[in-house]
């Protein structure tokens, strides 16, 4: 059986190299704009994570195994995803500075051939220590928040920020490989 994973995000195409030796990567053209947040994060990512590995899957002929991933930061109530330019990246951070928020997960396997599905999310909570108004400044200024949910990226510069993790790190990152491994073991 081929497993493909649906995403374009290099960190977790270089996760999943930790579980799988041999995947092929197809990227989704699933529009994630047009599941609409109904309060629940963790509905809300599993959502989005299951129309990448439909989409893809849409695109395979053959046994093929997809799973599909969407990683999203939660504050007070709200989605924070990657930030449209340096300015909100800027906003996101200095919301997030001394507080806590939730990272979720959804990941979605599905098999191509008799169309099952598993789907779950993972959450984890994280500390950010209270940032300077310069700190915040010059790591946007790197350029490293625009591409990520919340406007940074655990396993780089930011990293700093993080004062207290409760949960998966790699799921920080955007694949919690220890909820995968688990899943594959029981889809496969």
């Amino acid at each position: 059986m081929k497993i493909v994973l649906a995403s374009a995000s290099p960190r977790r195409q270089e996760l999943l190299t930790r579980v799988l030796e041999e995947f092929t990567v197809i990227i989704s053209d699933f529009q994630e704009e047009t599941v609409k947040f109904n309060g629940d994060f963790e509905d809300y990512v599993k959502e989005i994570s299951k129309g990448k590995a439909t989409d893809v899957a849409s695109k395979l002929v053959g046994d093929s195994l997809v799973i599909g991933v969407d990683t999203i930061v939660a504050f007070e109530g709200k989605v924070l995803g990657k930030p449209k330019d340096n300015e909100e990246a800027y906003a996101m951070l200095k919301m997030l500075s001394g507080k806590v928020h939730t990272v979720y997960s959804g990941i979605t396997l599905m098999k191509t051939l008799t169309s099952e599905i598993l789907s779950t999310s993972v959450a984890t909570k994280i500390k950010f220590s209270n940032l300077s108004d310069e700190e915040i400044l010059n790591y946007v200024n790197t350029g490293d928040a625009l591409d990520k949910a919340g406007a940074y990226g655990i396993q780089g510069l930011a990293g700093v920020f993080v004062e207290e993790i409760q949960g998966c790190y790699y799921n920080v990152v955007g694949l919690p490989i220890n909820k995968l491994n688990s899943m594959l073991k029981n889809f496969l």
